[in-house]
């Protein structure tokens, strides 16, 4: 916490919004369409997938700035969206430091992808052994983070997969067929592979054999399955930035034909991305440089991908605007607290000032002038559980290549983009990144400047709501005693769920508990409960909780 030449004003504590048609509207969102669709922090290498809740999720490299080339790239998000205009941040799962087969400096946590299988999701990343000096290229390794979950509590396993890997052989990208064979497709420097996964998804089944036939291959294989015939989508060496190419095949396996460049010439020098159908439309995800204008500072982008009648893949059209809405639009927060910026201490230059287009007639100004400059929150609210938070920084900005540094509670969250609004008094910025709070008013938000102005005028915190999960409940003696109810932490409570029951995780069918069933907002110190009547007709019962 700065005390140093600081300045408090105890003009309002906190404001709960309850939403009205006059007031601000949050979704804990971190885009409202448009390309690219995620801009507050720089992502790349977007990897694509509709899992059983409904949604889209999409896992991408990040680019932390400042960059020293590639290297420093770490600190997985995941993203997801039910009408893809709507964009929400689900949190970082995964950075070096925790991966135990590995070594200092870190970084190098390149473009990963995810899979699910065995009542699991699978997350596959490449991460060279010795990081260190001039061995990394040499020793390029593919790791495995599981998770019941799609986008929290992922567990890296202690050893990388056996077997696959090498000089440049990165860029992993799981692939389950229909019949629920499982393969591994990776590769770079010119090189493709690809094997068999065991059905423990974490080992090949036989040695991995080269993909052949791809016209001037460089890396970022994507394969997909449409009208029974394979997809295989990757960059190419384009001198000129790495355009992306396609080949076509009947068996997985090959032989692949190429088919030809269906997307130009990245501005970022490099290309990468993943082709999803999602309600009916298929999209084709990318990244290009539109923010930083820097090659190694990236934003993740989406547009409609169409098809001929023969299956051909039509030339890409790259837009600002991005695709349609295509899902149902998210219903508004109601628990989102909303903190003035007079809330805070501002010190080393920057002052409070008046200005009647501000959220409440104040901003904080002059943060500019030095790194030293700072806007501070202190005894931030993380709710009775404390979890995972979406910050919401709203603020004017007349420059472009603006940013903030975020320190929370004492750790350091790297910059945040504060973009252009095209006025210093134009309150429409809003720059939104997921954090973990503890609970009660203990939390410290600490922004610093010095890498261009931006006028803040409040900073929202929304609780994410509860990600879809698997939970296995085993026989208790006790389960039943208590009004019938299991209890389970809703993760921040007072968020809708739906339980759905199984008894068989590897080939699921899901069956919702019927609504009477289900306590949805009885909250006791911090939990909901959920029963099941039928529990007891079964040897073994598995129970999913999701988001409606």
């Amino acid at each position: 916490m700065f005390n140093h030449h600081s300045t408090r004003w105890f003009k309002r504590k906190y404001t709960s919004l309850l939403l009205t048609s006059a007031a601000v509207t949050f979704w804990t969102a971190v885009c409202f369409g448009g390309n690219p669709f995620i801009t507050s922090i720089y992502t790349a290498d977007p990897a694509a997938h509709v899992w059983s809740d409904g949604r889209l999720y999409v896992y991408p490299s990040r680019d932390i700035d400042p960059p020293l080339g590639s290297n420093l790239m770490d600190r997985y998000h995941v993203f997801s969206t039910a009408d893809m205009v709507h964009w929400r941040d689900e949190g970082e799962i995964l950075r070096a430091s925790e991966i135990v087969w590995s070594g200092p400096p870190g970084g190098f946590m390149w473009a990963p992808d995810c899979a699910h299988a065995n009542g699991k999701y699978y997350f596959y990343f490449p991460h060279p052994s010795d990081p260190s000096g001039t061995n990394w290229n040499y020793t390029w390794k593919i790791g495995v983070a599981t998770s019941l979950s799609p986008c929290r509590d992922f567990t890296p396993l202690t050893n990388y997969i056996q077997g696959v890997g090498g000089f440049s052989m990165i860029d992993p990208d799981p692939f389950i067929d229909t019949d629920g064979q499982a393969y591994l497709f990776y590769g770079g420097g010119g090189n493709c592979a690809v094997a068999k996964l065991n059905p423990d998804m974490v080992s090949i089944a036989a040695p991995p054999v080269a993909v052949t036939n791809l016209n001037d291959f460089h890396e970022g294989t994507w394969v997909f399955k449409r009208n029974g015939l394979y997809y295989l989508t990757y960059a190419d060496n384009n001198p000129n930035g790495n355009e992306m190419e396609y080949a076509t095949a009947t068996n997985v396996m090959g032989p692949w034909t190429s088919q030809g460049v269906y997307m130009g010439p990245s501005s970022a020098g490099t290309t990468q991305g993943s082709v999803v159908e999602y309600n009916g439309q298929w999209y084709q995800f990318y990244h290009n440089d539109a923010v930083s204008g820097q090659g190694n500072l990236r934003c993740i982008c989406v547009d409609l991908l169409n098809f001929d009648t023969n299956g051909n893949i039509l030339n890409l059209v790259e837009t600002t605007n991005g695709p349609p809405a295509n899902g149902p639009a998210p219903s508004p927060g109601t628990n989102t607290v909303i903190y003035s910026v007079t809330n805070g201490i501002v010190g080393n230059g920057s002052v409070f000032a008046k200005d009647g287009a501000a959220w409440d007639g104040w901003c904080v100004q002059d943060m500019h002038i030095s790194t030293n400059t700072f806007f501070e929150l202190t005894n931030v609210d993380g709710g009775s559980m404390g979890g995972l938070t979406s910050m919401d920084i709203h603020f004017a900005v007349a420059i472009s290549g603006s940013k903030l540094q975020l320190t929370v509670n004492g750790e350091d969250y790297s910059y945040i983009n504060t973009l252009n609004t095209g006025g210093w008094s134009t309150f429409t910025g809003d720059s939104t990144l997921t954090i973990p709070l503890g609970p009660g008013p203990t939390n410290i938000i600490l922004f610093t400047g010095g890498n261009g102005g931006v006028n803040p005028d409040y900073v929202a915190f929304t609780p994410l709501p509860l990600p879809p999960w698997n939970a296995q409940i085993q026989f208790d003696p006790n389960f039943g005693l208590k009004s019938n109810q299991f209890g389970f932490d809703v993760c921040g409570a007072n968020w809708p769920f739906i339980v759905d029951a199984t008894t068989d995780l590897n080939s699921p069918a899901w069956t919702s508990l019927e609504t009477n069933a289900i306590t949805n907002g009885g909250i006791v110190n911090g939990m909901s409960y959920f029963s099941d009547s039928q529990w007891t007709s079964y040897p073994a019962r598995f129970y999913r909780v999701r988001s409606p």
